[in-house]
This record gives structure tokens, C-alpha cells and sequence, in this order.
């Protein structure tokens, strides 16, 4: 195991159908109204620098928002040249919502939604990925095993489809995708919850679920956020989604 110490310096790009349970459920679907065909390439979205969480740290949710959405993935870290350099433990925070077809921000880019591994696993073989099994325990009970040969695209070939339109950068972190259950829903966490995420080879991901007050409202101009990320260092690049 070759472990580095890891703090987010770049844009993360989270992607969406990307195993075959969850494509299948939504296959019929697919060539329904907005765009009545199957998706070509990989449907992204991004999780902006407001969301960081690191390993061990609270993740707070707003005050009229009682459970959400947690899941666990793997974030191919990217290194010069256009490489995939190294890997590293991710927990997908979201509120549950229905569409795919246009994630919405507001769900997903909440303070706080997303807990980062604190160290990275160095990738001489991404071949050996398909071998891996990320768990996920709530309140130290496993929830789900997220296999990634169940991939629809596994890594290498991720990697390759989405810098056929864009460049990932050194830094820059691009998730393989979340399973779902088999009824097509996620693990569910509420405050007081402990989720932990673990993968052989890997440092475990902790993160623990506080509440915020009704009342806390969006955090001032001008300060850190007061949600989650509070205590995440400061990321040294922006990030925009539309």
C-alpha cells in the first residue's frame, strides 16, 4: 500500500450511470423526453470547493433538511501529462431528488457534501481497480458493497472518454460513479450518524452528521462556510458549474 497525504487542489467532476444496476434501471427511460436517446458519452457533474469535507471532520446538514443521500466512490486523481496518478476514497453527499437529466446544483453542491479521503493510493495499474470493493457502514452497520466491476466504463476507459472533450488537469479529480441499492435508491444518514467508507489499500473515510439550526441561513460574504467544510483548508482553485 502506498499512501500519500491528500488535500483537493483541482475541480471534481462526479459522473452519473456509470454501473450497470443503476444504467439498467433508467434504461427505459433513456429514450424519453428531454433528449429521447441513450447518453453518448459520460454524463458529469461537478462538486464545487464549498462542498469539501476531509476525512474525520463533521458534514452538517442544513436545517430543514433532515436525511440525505450518502455514497461511496473512488476519485481518479489526475497528474501531469494527462495521467491518472492516483486514487483516493470519496463519500457523494446529496439530497435525494429524482432527475438525472439536469442535476441540480442545489442538491448537490451543498457546504460540506463531500468527504475526502486523506490520502491518496498511488496507480501504476488502473486494470487492478476492477478488483476493488468500496463498503459503506452507517453507525458501523454495512449499507452497501459497491464493486467496480460493475463499471459500465471502467476506469481507463472513463478516463479516456472524458478527456476526448476536455482536459483534466494535475489535481483534478474525476469520481468513477456511485451504485444505487437494488429498489434504485442510496444509503440514507442522519445527524448523529458515523459513515464510514473502506476499500482495501486505502485509509478509511470517517464523517460524522451533525444538524444546523432552522434559523443558521447561508453563511456571511466574505467568511468561511459555516456548514461542514469550515474546518476543510482553503481550495487553491475556483470552481464554476452552470
Amino acid at each position: 500500500m502506498n499512501l500519500h497525504p491528500f488535500s483537493i487542489h483541482g475541480t471534481v467532476y462526479g459522473t452519473l450511470l456509470n454501473f450497470r444496476r443503476e444504467h439498467a434501471l433508467w434504461a427505459p427511460r433513456m429514450h424519453e423526453a428531454p433528449y429521447k436517446a441513450p447518453p453518448q458519452a459520460p454524463v458529469l457533474y461537478i462538486k464545487t470547493a464549498n462542498t469539501f469535507t476531509p476525512a474525520g471532520r463533521p458534514i452538517a446538514l442544513p436545517g430543514d433538511v433532515h436525511e440525505v443521500e450518502v455514497a461511496a466512490s473512488l476519485g481518479l486523481v489526475a497528474g501531469e501529462g494527462g495521467c491518472i496518478a492516483a486514487a483516493v476514497l470519496l463519500n457523494d453527499v446529496a439530497i435525494a431528488h429524482e432527475s438525472y437529466y439536469r442535476p441540480p446544483v442545489k442538491y448537490r453542491c451543498v457546504d460540506g457534501f463531500l468527504g475526502v479521503g486523506d490520502s491518496v493510493r498511488a496507480l501504476d495499474d488502473t486494470a487492478a481497480l476492477a478488483a476493488l470493493v468500496l463498503e459503506l457502514r452507517v453507525n458501523g452497520v454495512m449499507r452497501q458493497h459497491t464493486a467496480l466491476a460493475d463499471l459500465v466504463r471502467d476506469a481507463a476507459t472513463l478516463w479516456a472518454d472524458v478527456n476526448a472533450f476536455q482536459s483534466l488537469r494535475p489535481g483534478d479529480v474525476l469520481m468513477v460513479g456511485t451504485d444505487c441499492l437494488a429498489d434504485g435508491s442510496r444509503p440514507r444518514a442522519k445527524a448523529g450518524d458515523s459513515v464510514e467508507i473502506t476499500a482495501t489499500g486505502f485509509s478509511p473515510l470517517v464523517n460524522h452528521f451533525v444538524q444546523e439550526p432552522p434559523d443558521a441561513g447561508p453563511p456571511p460574504v466574505g467568511r468561511a462556510p459555516e456548514r461542514g467544510s469550515q474546518h476543510a483548508p482553503a481550495p487553491s482553485v475556483g470552481v464554476t458549474s452552470s
